[in-house]
């Protein structure tokens, strides 16, 4: 089975809990078992996690490089400001699908420059946890395109 790492960055196991709903109302621990399972309908096995610490996202990002064919990441509040992670995703060599549940480009001016995007094959934004299903789809389409080695 392919493998897929799909990491979440600071604050993103607090999904449902923000009063603002900005991220929806649905559960960190909801979202994972849909991904979960939506990935094992795409013969997937897929790696989700989630830090609040930049070091451990790039640890994970580069351990990637060694067990995954494809990554997905929201790097919450990082995508914003971290190289480090900037620099650990262009040298992963599969496809990489940037995700966001909201829609950055019509939040605050700040979120609108991604370091992520750099690295990112494609972005999937403002759909909530949708967006989290879609990119898996992406990312399971991406795989299978590539020429086999």
């Amino acid at each position: 089975m392919t493998i897929v790492y799909f990491l979440n960055g600071p604050n993103a196991n607090l999904y449902g809990l923000d009063r603002s709903g900005t991220y929806g109302r649905e559960s960190f621990a909801s979202i994972r078992q849909r991904c979960e399972d939506y990935a094992a309908s795409l013969n997937l096995r897929l790696e989700f996690r989630q830090s609040n610490h930049e070091g451990v996202l790039v640890d994970w990002i580069q351990e990637a490089r060694e067990k995954a064919a494809g990554l997905i990441i929201n790097a919450a509040g990082l995508t914003y400001t971290s190289v480090a992670i900037l620099d650990a995703l262009l040298a992963f060599e599969g496809p990489v699908i940037e995700a966001h549940m909201s829609n950055i480009w019509k939040r605050e001016p700040f979120r609108h420059h991604s370091y992520v995007s750099r690295a990112a094959t494609g972005v999937v934004a403002g759909l909530g946890a949708l967006g989290y299903e879609l990119a898996l789809t992406a990312i399971a389409r991406l795989i299978a395109e590539q020429p086999a080695q």
